[in-house]
């Protein structure tokens, strides 16, 4: 059995133990990823109503079911109390499959403590331990997944994942980081057939980075330390480097210790430390370091790891569903809004990467997010590479709750005339294309960022026709349909004249930010360009944000 997030103790509890010991208050206020400002008034979001999942080997305490649970809201000590607890596809065996990591990745979403709270408290959490012996993995995985997004309607918006497989353990021949494992196409399955966003925690450790970081449909995250008391450096234990060396021999990772090139050439391992064919998984970083949390007895310990940055990423997902569930109610908005393709979009297009100084031109960014060497976004392959949407040390950037939820509230805006920020769930028809022109000039030297995801599709093969996964099926998967984003001059008809574009040949999302070259009208295209052996027409979402004068 694997861990992913904190891949046992003695990698994440060793992490910068010399940094003082900080709390969730602090990686949810501006510092980290400003979630703060959305819990208070006037949006008061804290998740309400919003039904979210875990899955994890094991699961956290809950009340009237475990002993426990029990004597700790008696002392006052109840800090995480969960909605509901499963094991795999059943109810929860009481007192049974607990543990503190589980307890730890809930807090971050739904901490009830008066100075330590989680991102979204009120979210109602769902979550399901799937392990009981060694030889239990990836269909055990499969099936708790997919039986926590079934729930209440299929109503669960997103599932924190803060485990994984090794690839020494996965059963295929010479397995790879290619997408095809059974857990990775099974949450890319769970992600369309449930309409719900997977959330990954990326590994630290020695090397083999787990299943399922290679998804599609969902998107992985990495976690990032304090540089002068805000959140805004990755940290060196993240799933982007390679096996350490233990200099001193104690089997964790300590200051000063390097990390090294497994295959002595400089260049990751391609299906072993990073994705195939230069594919990046890694959509968002996220506070992960020294954040003070409880364990099953309600006592707060320090931890670190990928496994506490996830559980920011969904606990926002919360509260923007939230939003979005009183936007509906009001009429304001259509069922689109509650797409887990927008939601990705969104989060991923209003990340951090370069502080704004005050003029709009950095979007309104608030922090400027390095690599472990100091690098910015813009020294990533990423900045001038039209066909790597992403980056693969730093993603998109750091989530960003606030400039998410501004990002989220510009609304839906369908392909025609657009305002600067704004979101839209399309069609888009084979050989076909759909503009999104801006109403007004965008000014010369500013950014303009724009998201365009859509899913890979994965079919199960169900043998025993219940239109469910059971154990002993398989998932088939289906070439990606190919999409590309071009930022165009309005005037201009033809994506050779682009002034940039994302074209990345290998993936399922497009990604870009660039400066604009002269103040002007523009607009983007969103161009359908798969072969005709595939659907003829591709559901999509996009986001974009620009400085217009």
């Amino acid at each position: 059995m694997r861990r992913l997030g904190c891949f046992t103790a003695w990698v994440w509890l060793s992490i910068s133990v010399s940094t003082p010991c900080l709390a969730v208050s602090k990686s949810a206020d501006r510092q980290g990823i400003d979630a703060h400002t959305l819990q208070a008034p006037p949006f008061n979001l804290t998740g309400k109503n919003v039904f979210i999942g875990q899955v994890e080997l094991s699961r956290p305490l809950r009340f009237a079911v475990d002993k426990l649970a029990n004597k700790l809201l008696q002392l006052d000590r109840a800090i995480v109390q969960p909605y509901e607890v499963f094991f795999r596809d059943g109810k929860a065996v009481p007192n049974r499959n607990v543990d503190d990591h589980s307890a730890q990745v809930a807090a971050v979403i739904i901490s009830k403590h008066k100075i330590e709270g989680g991102i979204a408290p009120d979210a109602k959490l769902l979550s399901s331990a799937y392990s009981q012996r060694r030889q239990d993995g990836q269909p055990e995985a499969c099936l708790a997944t997919q039986y926590v997004a079934r729930q209440y309607n299929s109503t669960v918006r997103a599932i924190n994942l803060s485990f994984g497989e090794l690839l020494k353990e996965d059963p295929r021949p010479n397995p790879k980081l290619d997408g095809n494992a059974l857990l990775t196409l099974c949450v890319d399955w769970i992600a369309t057939k449930y309409n719900t966003l997977p959330i990954i925690a990326g590994n630290q450790g020695k090397g083999g980075i787990p299943i399922p970081t290679d998804l599609y449909n969902g998107f992985t995250v990495g976690f990032t330390r304090e540089v002068d008391g805000i959140y805004r450096q990755l940290d060196r234990g993240n799933l982007i480097d390679e096996p350490y060396i233990d200099r001193n021999g104690n089997g964790k990772y300590d200051l000063g210790e390097v990390f090294t090139d497994l295959d002595k050439n400089d260049v990751w391992t391609s299906g072993i430390e990073s994705p195939v064919n230069q594919r990046r998984s890694l959509a968002i970083i996220a506070p992960g370091s020294n954040l003070s949390l409880p364990n099953l007895q309600g006592k707060f310990k320090n931890a670190s790891g990928s496994s506490f940055a996830t559980p920011h990423v969904v606990g926002t997902i919360a509260l923007l569903h939230e939003y979005a569930n009183r936007q509906i109610a009001n009429g304001s908005w259509r069922n689109d809004a509650r797409s887990h393709e927008v939601i990705k979009a969104v989060l991923i297009n209003s990340a951090d990467k370069i502080k704004d100084s005050g003029d709009g031109k950095n979007l309104g960014m608030s922090k400027t997010i390095l690599d472990t060497l100091g690098k910015t976004w813009l020294d990533s392959e990423a900045y001038t590479n039209r066909e790597i949407p992403l980056s693969l040390y730093l993603g998109a950037g750091q989530l960003n709750a606030y400039r998410a939820f501004q990002q989220y509230q510009a609304g839906q805006q369908a392909s025609g005339s657009i305002n600067a920020i704004g979101w839209d769930a399309n069609i888009v028809e084979a050989a076909q294309y759909q503009d999104y022109i801006f109403k007004n000039p965008l000014l010369v030297d500013s950014f303009i960022s724009a998201t365009l995801t859509w899913d890979r599709q994965v079919s199960l093969n169900d043998k025993n026709k219940n239109g469910l996964f059971d154990i002993g099926e398989d998932f088939q998967e289906a070439d990606i349909n190919h999409i590309e984003l071009y930022l165009m001059r309005s005037q201009d008809t033809d994506i050779s004249q682009s002034v940039w574009s994302s074209v990345s040949q290998v993936d399922n999302l497009q990604h870009i930010f660039i400066k604009i070259p002269a103040t002007g009208k523009y607009k983007l295209r969103v161009v359908f360009k798969s072969s005709p052996n595939n659907n003829l027409n591709q559901r999509y979402s996009l986001a974009w944000w620009a400085k217009t004068l």
